[in-house]
């Protein structure tokens, strides 16, 4: 029997949307009772993760994912998810909030970028190219991660293209346009030395065919994402599911982050 998978959605809802299209499109169902069940929290109210890490404005996303992670629990998930890459800087807050185990994309990334990239002979340290957010650089919510694992990241331009490109998606959808401003920042990477490209940044995701022609791997991590929500659906117990992350493991959020998920605990109780 498969288990309810609980995501958290709306960073953004189009990207929340293709997740569960994956999902169901990774399963080869005959009956609406072989698809993995997902319990989704559409909540396009959370608060901008751009606008509080790279601007230094608006308001600060650790409550609303907190509660979040409350609710899907009630709901009866046995699990958490969420397809964004960006909010994966608020991990640890998402999995204090409550007992289930927390399906961490960036983690699964770090996995997969040891067993593809291969090692050049003139480098001692593979190095990935991040297709993202600036936030991710400017919190390191794929650094530590990688740098534990031995690799190098190099993330997008930072002369705020991919920025610009997420903001018009986001606002005008897919355009050709789009696909050809991303697959420019890939070549810019590969440029750069990148030995792989992986995409992390939702908005990416649905453009992810710009990168037919790129010439070298590339991944999304979405992908990786669903495996491991379709793998532990379909486990007997969640928790056993999830390998250990090692020596991967995130640093510590800030103490005040672990009061915010009191707070928002005792209020929605």
């Amino acid at each position: 029997m498969k288990r309810p998978i609980g995501i958290l959605g709306g960073m953004g809802p189009a990207a929340t949307i293709d997740l569960m299209q994956r999902v169901m499109e990774a399963v080869d169902a005959r009956d609406d009772a072989d698809h993995i069940p997902l319990i989704v929290h559409q909540n396009t109210q959370v608060p901008s993760r751009i606008a509080h890490l790279i601007q230094d404005t608006g308001e600060d996303a650790a409550p609303a994912l907190a509660a979040m992670a409350i609710d899907l629990e009630r709901a009866g998930a046995v699990a958490l998810a969420m397809p964004c890459n960006t909010a994966h800087h608020y991990a640890q807050t998402v999995e204090a909030a409550t007992h289930l185990p927390f399906l961490d994309m960036v983690a699964l990334v770090c996995r997969h970028v040891k067993e593809i990239i291969r090692t050049p002979a003139d480098s001692s340290v593979p190095k990935l190219g991040l297709l993202g957010s600036p936030a991710l650089a400017k919190v390191g919510v794929y650094d530590n991660h990688e740098q534990a694992a031995g690799i190098d990241i190099l993330h997008a331009d930072p002369a705020g293209k991919a920025l610009d490109l997420i903001h018009a998606i986001k606002a005008d959808g897919v355009t050709d346009w789009a696909r050809a401003e991303l697959a420019g920042i890939a070549n810019e990477l590969l440029d750069r030395g990148a030995g792989a490209i992986c995409i992390a940044c939702t908005e990416f995701s649905l453009i992810k065919d710009a990168l037919q022609m790129i010439p070298a791997p590339t991944f999304d991590a979405i992908d990786l994402l669903v495996a491991e929500i379709v793998r532990v659906s379909t486990s007997e117990n969640a928790r056993e599911a999830s390998p250990p992350l090692g020596q991967t493991s995130r640093p510590l959020q800030a103490a005040n982050d672990q009061a915010k998920i009191k707070e928002t605990g005792r209020l929605l109780q």
